[in-house]
């Protein structure tokens, strides 16, 4: 398979991959996903990240640079069994730096498609999936930062044993679902919070609603 026919899939590429990083817990030990796989898992997504970036080269050149420091930090923690802090800092302002242009580089594509097709529908997918793992990391910074910002984590756990409670709270917030079995109690939690909310509703009524009214012009104009 040739880079052009990669690029072709490059969404449905990217989609797949971040559902693996959103449910492969459920098929692994979560001490091992959390550790091992979820950090493979990111370094596949950001490669896919890098065949839509493709034909942008100051993008591109920036993923693959991400993807390399990424995979610094996994082998320095994975071989050196380093639990520092400061390389959780580095991890998540590498994943935080790299969502936020694809979320961005995603929407522009989808935004900017002249006929809506399957791989439009991918990619709009795509973008919303990745404004909630961009929401992740920011929780995860802030926990981090300021541990018992949120209640209803694990009483106790580490912040690596809380990740699947800050993935599921993230996505929560984004579809304005609000269970309530975790909240924000820190004021800058408080604000996170009400920033993804509104993001997850701007990409709704705004992101969507566009590419629903190009699917239905080009439903006419075939007709």
């Amino acid at each position: 398979m040739n880079f052009e026919r990669l690029y072709t899939y490059r969404f449905e590429l990217f989609f797949f991959s971040l559902i693996a990083i959103l449910f492969g817990s459920l098929l692994f030990p979560k001490v091992l996903f959390a550790e091992i796989i979820s950090h493979i898992l990111f370094l596949v997504n950001i490669s896919s990240g890098y065949v839509i970036f493709s034909k942008r080269r100051k993008q591109s050149k920036i993923s693959i640079l991400l993807f390399f420091l990424a995979l610094s930090v996994f082998l320095y923690r994975f071989v050196g069994n380093n639990t520092n802090t400061t390389i959780d800092y580095i991890k998540v302002s590498i994943y935080f730096i790299f969502y936020t242009l694809i979320t961005f580089e995603i929407i522009r594509q989808v935004w900017q498609a002249k006929e809506v097709n399957k791989k439009v529908i991918f990619g709009l997918m795509s973008g919303y999936v990745s404004i909630g793992l961009l929401g992740f990391f920011v929780f995860f910074s802030i926990e981090l930062a300021a541990p018992n910002s949120f209640n209803g984590l694990v009483e106790g756990a580490t912040i690596t044993n809380n990740i699947d409670s800050l993935i599921y709270y993230s996505y929560i917030t984004l579809m304005t679902i609000g269970y309530g079995d975790i909240t924000p109690i820190s004021d800058i939690a408080q604000k996170a919070t009400m920033f993804f909310a509104m993001m997850g509703q701007f990409y709704m009524v705004i992101v969507t609603a566009v590419v629903v009214e190009k699917y239905i012009r080009h439903s006419h104009l075939k007709e």
